[in-house]
C-alpha cells in the first residue's frame, strides 16, 4: 500500500485540482514537488476557493479514535466513504485499523486498488459483476478478508447465484444485517427474519456466514435507551446464532459483531463490553468514520466525546478559504464558493474568520457575520457594518457533513498552524 499512495505524489498539477498555483501547472511540477516547495497558503499562489485540512487536527483526530478503539478492546474499520483518501486510510492503518468500511463495490475497488487487505462492505451486494469482481479478487490475493451485509433469502439468492456463474473459488464471507428499528434503513427487520437469512447463508455453499451488524444512527428518533436496546437485540442475535451452532465447522477464527456510526459509538463500546463469551473470539468491529476530519455543526454537536469529555476529543480539521468578491450593500457580500465547493446538505456553513487583504492579518469572523444562502458558485453573507468585510478579504468557512466535503475537492492542501503547505490529500470519488 505504501508504495501505491506515494504513486500520487507523481500526478501532475494540473486544472483537475480547484484552488492550486497555476504556476506550479505552468511549470510543469507534480504533487509531490509542490508539496516539497512548503509553500504559504496565503501567499504562495494559491487561488480562491481552495479548501485545506488542519495538519494538527487531522493527526489529533486519528490519535484519538485509535487510542479508544484499543481502549475499549474494539477492531476499528473505519467508514472510508467519507473521505474516499487512501493517504488517510493509510494513517488510520498506521493508527491501528483493522481495516476499510465501504458503502459501495467502486469504493471497494479504490481500496484495492491501493492495497487495502481487509474491507467490510457494510451494504447489501447483490450486483452480479460487482460479485465476481469480489470472486477474482478472493481467488486472486488468499490475504484479502471481504465481508458484507446479507438481509433477505432473495439477496442471497442472487448472490450465490452470481457467485457460482463467476465460479467463485473462496466463499464470500457474509453479516446478517438486523435493522435499526421498523421505520430505519436497510437491514431485515426481526430476529425471525435474520433466521431466515442465516438459513438461506447456510444452504449456499458460495457463502459463509461470519457474523452479525448493523448501523444505528439511521434509528428514526434515536437516543441513548432506543440506540443502547438495539444494540442490545444486535448482540443477542450473534448469542443465538451462535447457540444454534451456526458458526461451528466453518473454519472462521472469530464471530463479528460490527455497528458504529460517528454518533454513538460510547454505546456501541459500552454494549460490546457486554457481549457474553461465545465458542469463538468475537471481532467487536467499530465502524466510525467521519472522526478523520470531524465538522462544524452536525458531527461536532453529535460526537459522543460531548457525552463523555473524559474519553478525548475531536478537532473539526476543515476550513474552506473564500474571497469577498461583490459588496453590493452595507450588510451584504458575496464570496466566491458555492454549492460546488461546499457542503450544505445538513446545514449552511459557518464564517469563522477574516483574513485582511490589506494587512494579511486573521482575526476571528466579526459577530453578527453569517451565511445566509448558497447559489452554485457564490456564498450570501449578512454582516453587521459595512467594515466588517471588504472586497479582496479571505473569508474562512466551517462545514458540517465530512461526506459531502471530501467528494467536492480532489486534492486537498494539509496545511500547518502556521500556514505552511506540508502535503496534499487526494480523493477519489
Amino acid at each position: 500500500m505504501e508504495d501505491r499512495v506515494r504513486r500520487l505524489a507523481q500526478e501532475t498539477v494540473d486544472h483537475r485540482f480547484k484552488g492550486l498555483p497555476p504556476d506550479a501547472e505552468a511549470a510543469g511540477l507534480t504533487v509531490g514537488e509542490l508539496a516539497a516547495q512548503h509553500r504559504d497558503l496565503y501567499t504562495g499562489g494559491f487561488t480562491t476557493p481552495v479548501l485545506t485540512l488542519s495538519a494538527t487536527a487531522l493527526e489529533h483526530n486519528l490519535t484519538a479514535l485509535g487510542t479508544y478503539a484499543a481502549r475499549h478492546g474494539l477492531a476499528f474499520a473505519p467508514h472510508g466513504k467519507t473521505c474516499m483518501a487512501p493517504q488517510l486510510f493509510e494513517r488510520q492503518l498506521d493508527h491501528g485499523a483493522w481495516g476499510i468500511t465501504a458503502a459501495m463495490p467502486h469504493q471497494a475497488r479504490v481500496y484495492r486498488a491501493f492495497g487495502i487487505r481487509r474491507i467490510f462492505l457494510a451494504n447489501e451486494l447483490v450486483d452480479a459483476a460487482a460479485l465476481a469482481w469480489v470472486a477474482r479478487e478472493l481467488d486472486a490475493d488468499p490475504d484479502f478478508r471481504f465481508v458484507c451485509y446479507v438481509d433477505s433469502v432473495r439477496g442471497v439468492e442472487l448472490m450465490d447465484a452470481a457467485l457460482r456463474a463467476a465460479g467463485a473459488g473462496r466463499p464470500v464471507d457474509v453479516v446478517v444485517e438486523l435493522g435499526a428499528g421498523d421505520e430505519g434503513r436497510t437491514g431485515a427487520r426481526t430476529e425471525a427474519d435474520c433466521t431466515a437469512v442465516a438459513d438461506a447463508v447456510a444452504a449456499a455453499d458460495t457463502l459463509r456466514l461470519v457474523g452479525v451488524a448493523g448501523y444505528e444512527a439511521t434509528m428514526p428518533g434515536a437516543d441513548a435507551g432506543s440506540v443502547r436496546a438495539w444494540l442490545r437485540r444486535l448482540t443477542g442475535l450473534a448469542a443465538e446464532f451462535d447457540k444454534a451452532g451456526r458458526f461451528a465447522g466453518t473454519g472462521l477464527a472469530e464471530i463479528v459483531v460490527s455497528a458504529g456510526g460517528s454518533e454513538w459509538f460510547d454505546a456501541v463500546a459500552e454494549v460490546f463490553a457486554e457481549v457474553p463469551e461465545l465458542s469463538l473470539p468475537v471481532l467487536r468491529l467499530l465502524r466510525s468514520g467521519a472522526y478523520v476530519s470531524h465538522d462544524r455543526g452536525w458531527y461536532e454537536g453529535l460526537t459522543p466525546f460531548n457525552r463523555v469529555p473524559e474519553e478525548g476529543g475531536l478537532l473539526p480539521a476543515f476550513r474552506l478559504w473564500t474571497q469577498v468578491v461583490s459588496r453590493p450593500t452595507p450588510t451584504q457580500a458575496f464570496v466566491n464558493a458555492g454549492k460546488r465547493d461546499i457542503a450544505y446538505d445538513l446545514g449552511l456553513p459557518v464564517v469563522e474568520a477574516v483574513r485582511g487583504a490589506r494587512d494579511g492579518v486573521e482575526r476571528p469572523a466579526p459577530e453578527g457575520t453569517a451565511v445566509v444562502k448558497l447559489s452554485d458558485q457564490h456564498a450570501w453573507l449578512e454582516t453587521a457594518a459595512e467594515e466588517d468585510l471588504e472586497v479582496g478579504d479571505w473569508v474562512g468557512l466551517g462545514m458540517a457533513h465530512p461526506c459531502t466535503i471530501f467528494e467536492k475537492w480532489p486534492l486537498i492542501p494539509v496545511v500547518a498552524d502556521d500556514g505552511t503547505v506540508t502535503e496534499f490529500v487526494r480523493t477519489f470519488f
